[in-house]
């Protein structure tokens, strides 16, 4: 696959990884590749309806997502089936590696959760973070976690700031 590929019909499965076990396999459509930013598009491919009480993931949801191959996180635009923004779902991740048409992420629990509008910036699964270890097992990857948590908190928190990155 060569960089700046947009084909749209290259297909590959995300797998997301946690924990050394696979928490989530799908398919998405690749939108580019620049040799560090990977971008893919997909239907929400959950079971049924998520409600985290401050947004519902839902089927008929589109998730344009963005990884790279250098920075601890990615970064997933959520609109509902009608086109409407719901906001940027952030995963906290060791950066991404594509092996074939495999794209495969490590999740590292935190995340963050920022609204269409901005008025709602959160930090989640700071406790599962805690609890799952990391910081004792590999310091140096939790520390990388950390910064990168606060880095998107960071664009999440001035107009533009999230967007900045996806273009």
């Amino acid at each position: 696959m060569s960089a700046n590929s947009a084909d749209p019909s290259v297909l590959l499965d995300v797998v997301l990884v946690k924990a050394g076990r696979t928490k989530i396999r799908y398919e998405a459509e690749l939108l580019g590749d620049d040799g560090t930013r990977l971008s893919v598009r997909a239907p929400w491919a959950g079971e049924g309806v998520r409600d985290f009480g401050f947004v519902r993931f839902e089927p008929g949801d589109v998730f344009t997502e963005y990884y790279w191959r250098d920075r601890w996180y990615s970064v997933k635009e959520v609109r509902d089936a009608s086109g409407a923004l719901k906001g940027w779902y952030c995963d906290i991740t060791r950066p991404a590696t594509l092996v074939g048409t495999e794209l495969i992420v490590e999740d590292l629990d935190l995340d963050l959760w920022r609204s269409a509008g901005g008025d709602d910036v959160r930090r989640l699964d700071e406790d599962e973070f805690e609890e799952s270890g990391l910081s004792e097992r590999d310091p140096e990857a939790a520390a990388a976690a950390v910064a990168a948590l606060d880095e998107l908190e960071a664009f999440a928190t001035v107009e533009g700031g999230l967007e900045s990155l996806l273009v």
